[in-house]
């Protein structure tokens, strides 16, 4: 029941941080992802038996023969998190052209 209540209240926190912050594409799109990825599981637990809150999650693909297995919604929490990096990495390489044009020292 705890997970679920965590979940509900990220799914808040992330509509009050789409909402509210100035994003570029990629971290729009990641907050996006996180966001369904957060209702998708949450979405489970509220609606699965055994009763509200306290249900379970169906993970239904099962990428690798060696185990594991996870649902449409791990995958989009996945691909946010990859965004994420991508994003940093691509901030952090602009930041880096964009001091060596104006002839600062690079770190």
């Amino acid at each position: 029941m705890l997970i679920s209540v965590f979940t509900v209240v990220a799914a808040i926190a992330l509509i009050v941080a789409i909402s509210r912050l100035r994003l570029d594409r990629i971290g729009a799109i990641a907050l996006g992802l996180f966001l369904g990825g957060a209702l998708g599981n949450g979405l489970d637990r509220l609606f699965r038996g055994p009763g509200p809150l306290r249900g379970g999650v169906v993970d239904w693909l099962a990428p690798s023969a060696g185990g594991g297995s996870m649902n449409l919604a791990d995958l989009a929490l996945n691909a946010a998190v990859l965004l994420l990096v991508v994003g940093a990495l691509l901030s952090m390489r602009s930041s880096r052209g964009d001091r060596a044009a104006r002839g600062a020292p690079s770190r």
